[in-house]
């Protein structure tokens, strides 16, 4: 329907030229009685035209060319809102489509062409991922996918370093239990790693080399052994969620392949470094920063902006259009610093998307769960997944705001009932599945010859849902929003139960029968389309 308004519009603007001085935006209106899409053009244009609203859009109204058979027709409300009134007819041609398209419908070639980078969770390999991670990795895979649904081609990348204090502190951390295991007295300090997954790892290497590493360093065998069995146990959980990076990218790579070194050398040539009390800093203010942020510490060490600043070149460097970085909001105020000193080279810092989510927190029996994966009083995010299944999870992450902090509630979770918008989502699929097998049997089927006779309130009501997806799924790409994919599905979802309960198919004249099989099938097509957005499951039997 968008389509059509948008190219009446166009074909206006040869008479109306200054329909190409604003941005045309077609909204389905809240109230039933306000049309099917809505208009602001002519609000917009009052104050460069020097006019009434209504009188522009009046005008508007007077120049388009639009088909009977099409708008059946236009309105102006309030202080200039042009409202657009669809014959059912023509609404009901999306089902044609739908079914043409199948799993494909809702899929455009908007940025064909393009490469994405989406880089999330980057967890370090010192312990397992956490509820924390899950939002991270959730929302980032479906980012992906979002991204890949509007034509980019995407490339899902984690970013580690395996190398550092907390690395330092993992060797060391498995070196006491392995002691503690052959039977020495330990002290084991309050912020090493004291999880059960340390005293594994140290079991492990028991009962592989008993006490022959008893003079071995923490460094050595110790952390290396832990980093692989803690990074095989994050891949073996991202991958519970059918989430796989095809890119690890190693910080420790940036050292060795001498990027560090270059871009100090580089900031130096151009005048935007400085020492003083003995650190490296970055001219951030002469960047329109409010402050000099340190690179390079006194003891050596580069902070955080250092490498990542060096990580973000390479990505520039492999060609992408677009890179997404998803982090937690402990990285709310560090990311800046980075856009300005990649800004400050030369590279173009608005194809970089940051993202920041908001902490989880774990409600159980009324209480928020504590986590800290130090002290391992925290739920792992396999865990979650034991507990409520992988399509749970990865729809209740995806289903608010990464913006705002989210309540898991588990209760919710577990429910087999419509109160979980999951259980509701894949009941609608299943049901659909359920009623196609059924009218199969009464030897009638989908039928795309008599769609206007689909005319009924709820038939309508439906249809309208379904001309949306293809818009929702862009705009939920063009605006990095998972959670309007599931306010999407659940008001879907909503439309099919009422269309079935007031529209009957068994009992109807074969005609209609046929064309409400048709529409059926499309609901069940987008249905299955958009929880294959999210990554979650459409069941054909429940």
């Amino acid at each position: 329907m968008k389509e059509y308004l948008i190219s009446i519009f166009n074909k206006a603007a040869g008479k109306l030229p200054y329909l190409q001085s604003v941005s045309l935006n077609f909204e389905n209106p809240k109230i039933e009685l306000h049309g099917d899409l809505s208009c602001n053009a002519a609000i917009l244009l009052a104050k460069q035209l020097k006019k009434k609203p209504r009188d522009i859009a009046q005008e508007i109204i007077n120049t388009l060319e639009t088909d009977p058979n099409i708008i059946s027709k236009i309105e102006i409300a309030g202080p200039g809102f042009i409202n657009f009134f669809f014959e059912p007819a023509f609404v009901a041609q999306i089902i044609k489509s739908i079914l043409k398209g199948q799993e494909s419908f809702g899929r455009s070639d908007a940025f064909k062409g393009k490469k994405a980078n989406v880089e999330f969770v980057s967890a370090n390999p010192t312990g397992p991922l956490t509820v924390g991670h899950g939002r991270n990795a959730v929302c980032g895979d479906t980012i992906a996918n979002l991204l890949e649904w509007v034509g980019y081609k995407v490339d899902r990348e984690y970013y580690f370093n395996n190398a550092g204090r907390q690395m330092r502190v993992l060797g060391d951390s498995v070196k006491l239990r392995y002691l503690e295991l052959l039977g020495e007295k330990i002290s084991f300090p309050e912020d090493y790693y004291q999880g059960d997954y340390i005293k594994d790892i140290a079991k492990n290497l028991v009962n592989e080399y008993g006490d022959k590493l008893k003079d071995e360093q923490p460094e050595g065998i110790f952390k290396q052994r832990a980093e692989k069995e803690i990074f095989n146990d994050i891949k073996k959980t991202l991958s519970s969620l059918n989430i796989i990076h095809n890119i690890f990218y190693n910080e420790n790579s940036l050292y060795e392949e001498g990027r560090i070194k270059r871009l100090l050398e580089i900031y130096k040539e151009k005048n935007l470094s400085f020492e003083k009390d003995g650190a490296t800093w970055l001219k951030l203010t002469q960047l329109g920063s409010e402050q000099d942020k340190v690179i390079v510490k006194s003891s050596g060490e580069p902070t955080y902006r250092l490498p990542d600043i060096a990580y973000h070149i390479t990505k520039f460097e492999r060609g992408y259009d677009l890179m997404v970085d998803l982090f937690g909001s402990d990285h709310n105020a560090t990311y800046p610093d980075v856009s300005a000193g990649l800004k400050a080279l030369g590279y173009d810092s608005n194809k970089i998307k940051v993202l920041i989510h908001q902490f989880v927190t774990i409600m159980e029996n009324g209480e928020a769960v504590k986590m800290s994966t130090r002290k391992a009083n925290f739920i792992t995010l396999d865990q979650l997944i034991s507990e409520v299944g992988s399509d749970v999870v990865r729809y209740f992450f995806n289903m608010r705001n990464i913006t705002t902090h989210m309540n898991f509630d588990l209760s919710l979770a577990k429910k087999q009932s419509d109160e979980n918008p999951v259980f509701y989502l894949q009941y609608a699929h299943a049901r659909i599945c359920s009623i196609l097998k059924m009218v199969e049997k009464e030897n009638l089927k989908a039928s795309q010859e008599n769609l206007d006779l689909l005319t009924s309130n709820e038939e309508q009501q439906l249809l309208k849902k379904l001309h949306q997806f293809r818009d929702e799924v862009f705009l939920s790409a063009l605006f990095f929003e998972t959670h309007r994919i599931c306010t999407y599905l659940e008001e879907l979802a909503a439309a099919f139960h009422k269309f079935y309960t007031f529209c009957r198919i068994l009992g109807s004249e074969k005609k209609l029968a046929e064309a409400r099989i048709a529409l059926a099938e499309a609901a069940k097509i987008v249905i299955k389309n958009g929880l294959t957005i999210l990554g979650v499951n459409a069941p054909e039997r429940m």
